[in-house]
């Protein structure tokens, strides 16, 4: 394979720990344009053999629930113990611009100060599942680049958001005392990818109330499907602006991350997930190529003004479209 000199001054830079030549990977990965897209898969074949040796932990929970600060408290804790730490957060696109704050650096001030950690805030773009469209590439870039503890913070609205873990080894679920969340335990949906259910603002003032959420929220968790792993969710509380209840929290991850590893259950998870990767790539592409095609734009252009006015129905445009695609761009009738 020929690597273009660009692609491999950037690959050797990454490589070195460089955060700017990290920030400019990820751009690349990131990038629309067509132009960037083979120097992007490029790059990314030969990030690959660096990446897979870091610890990846998925930080999920409502809006205000408190996730950048935990992250904040459990990252500097991790770089004191030796760590370089990666935090990729996903902040959520307006539905009419696509424009976002990207304001999750701002909550992780002490963090963000640090020169072993780095914080890369993108926005969903439209994408849901409650990452960002690469945040699995952004992943291994940042693994590549010597980061051995990476924490994907994800939008933060439902329970829809079971994208993190097909991307993470293990899946923190943060929730607040009082906010009814204990009762979310009997449903379907976030709560069965927990490994962790953190309860979160835990200070003094609501001693009475966090523990009779904990106390709610083990009986919820009974009636749950046991994880892949074996395992049930643990319960933790904490109280991230006190420190309260962070390291035994960053305690509790690395048992078991380690128990994972020891069981091989981590590999095998990593093995569905590459799959999972695949299948992800498989569907972008073909959209991307389906919408790269001039013939397919306009025959969709004309199809959507067909499906406005009730002429056709969504479902039948749309097979006929991929039938079109199929026979290499026949005009539709």
């Amino acid at each position: 394979m020929e690597v273009p000199l660009h692609v491999e001054e950037l690959l050797k830079r990454l490589h070195n720990g460089d955060r700017a030549a990290l920030a400019r990977a990820i751009t690349l990965v990131e990038s629309t344009r067509a132009q960037d897209r083979a120097s992007s898969s490029t790059l990314l074949d030969l990030a690959l053999p660096m990446s897979g040796k870091s610890l990846r932990v998925g930080i999920t929970g409502i809006p205000g629930v408190g996730k950048s600060t935990l992250i904040d408290a459990m990252g500097r804790l991790a770089i004191q113990h030796g760590h370089r730490v990666a935090v990729l957060a996903t902040d959520p696109s307006s539905a009419r611009n696509q424009g976002s704050i990207l304001g999750d650096k701002t909550r992780m001030e002490e963090l963000s100060r640090s020169e072993q950690a780095f914080i890369r805030p993108t926005p969903t773009s439209g994408h849901l599942g409650g990452v960002a469209r690469h945040t699995r590439e952004t992943m291994v870039l940042c693994e590549a680049a010597g980061y051995d503890l990476v924490l994907v913070e994800t939008v933060g609205v439902g329970q829809s958001e079971l994208e993190v873990d097909g991307l993470t080894d293990l899946n923190l679920v943060l929730m607040i005392p009082g906010a009814g969340d204990e009762l979310q335990g009997i449903k379907r949906g976030i709560m069965e990818s927990a490994d962790l259910l953190v309860l979160t603002k835990a200070d003094a003032s609501n001693d009475q109330l966090r523990t009779q959420a904990a106390n709610d929220l083990r009986n919820a968790v009974m009636y749950l499907p046991t994880r892949e792993s074996g395992r049930q969710a643990t319960i933790i509380q904490t109280d991230a602006l006190s420190g309260k209840g962070i390291a035994e929290l960053w305690t509790l991850v690395l048992q078991l991350s380690e128990a994972d590893r020891a069981t091989g259950y981590r590999d095998r998870r990593r093995e569905q997930q590459n799959v999972q990767w695949l299948r992800h790539a498989l569907r972008e592409g073909l959209l991307d190529r389906f919408l790269a095609d001039p013939s397919m734009v306009e025959q969709l252009a004309l199809l959507e003004d067909r499906v406005k006015n009730g002429q056709l129905g969504p479902d039948r445009a749309a097979t006929d479209l991929i039938d079109s695609f199929r026979t290499s761009g026949a005009r539709l009738p």
